[in-house]
């Protein structure tokens, strides 16, 4: 027996120590900045890597030559909304960030494959979204962790900046604020859409609530559509039976029948039959 518990107990500290894991500090942390810009969702993931007293910029990260911006997985930012860098439209979505820093300028470039280690194996041009050229700035001070963050904040615009040892740059950029506004303006003011109707009618004959309104309602959505759903049509009846309007039940599911039938769905061809069979009687 206590030959049994002993192996036990090395089977338990064995399996620990298999499945443990040691945790040390990353040399290069992770870091996330999330940005609203207007009405455009900017989110940016890269790695943070530290000066450690060596030379950096020309030194570590040569001129001239296509850099990862950051360490480890290469650097990505997502736009919710299509975006314009110097004069060229990203649509929205991630783009891995490129840079080739020299010592006056950087080029900035937004790599459509978001998902390499570094720097792609096998460069493709035609991946390349948009390229903006950026200004260096020196700074008067040393920053030892390598920032990126977003700034100058307008309604329509910001700036994507890096910063770096003694080394910043900025890549303005503008957002569609006025467009995303506009449309939401219009699609509200125009009131409810045809589905906003239905899914209102539907929730309330389900749930057992007025069903005066959801009649209002479904009623707006097959009038209102230039081609009915015979799904919208088929809730129309029941809601016309459910108020004791057999008449009008029995018109809306002969009219969804026929829809149904066109549509060749079998499910709602036998649905409509039933009830017509049934409302009649």
């Amino acid at each position: 027996m206590i030959k049994k518990i002993i192996a036990l107990v090395l089977f338990v500290g064995l399996t620990y120590t298999t499945n443990a894991q040691v945790e040390t500090p990353q040399p290069s942390p992770f870091s996330k900045v999330e940005q609203k810009v207007g009405l455009t969702d900017v989110t940016i993931e890269y790695s943070r890597p530290g000066v450690k007293g060596r030379a950096i910029f020309g030194d570590l990260v040569p001129f001239g030559k296509t850099w990862r911006t950051g360490a480890n997985a290469n650097t990505k930012i997502t736009f919710s909304n299509d975006v314009t860098i110097g004069e060229t439209t990203l649509k929205a979505g991630t783009y891995a960030i490129y840079t080739i820093p020299n010592k006056e300028s950087w080029d900035v470039l937004f790599y459509t494959d978001s998902e390499n280690w570094g720097t792609p194996r096998k460069w493709d041009e035609s991946k390349v979204a948009a390229k903006v050229a950026a200004q260096v700035h020196e700074v008067p001070f040393n920053v030892e962790s390598f920032t990126i963050d977003i700034n100058n904040l307008q309604s329509d615009s910001a700036t994507l900046e890096m910063i770096w040892e003694k080394t910043f740059i900025a890549v303005p950029f503008s957002v569609p604020t006025d467009e995303v506004a506009s449309a939401s303006i219009e699609k509200t003011m125009a009131g409810p859409s045809i589905n906003d109707y239905f899914s209102s009618a539907k929730y309330y004959f389900d749930s057992g609530k007025d069903l005066n309104k959801a009649k209002k309602w479904i009623d707006s959505a097959v009038s209102t559509s230039e081609e009915p759903a015979f799904w919208h049509i088929r809730l129309q009846s029941l809601i016309y039976a459910k108020l004791g309007d057999k008449k009008g039940a029995i018109k809306a599911a002969k009219r969804s029948l026929e829809l149904a039938t066109e549509a060749g769905n079998a499910d709602y061809v036998k649905m409509n039959k039933e009830s017509i069979a049934e409302w009649a009687k």
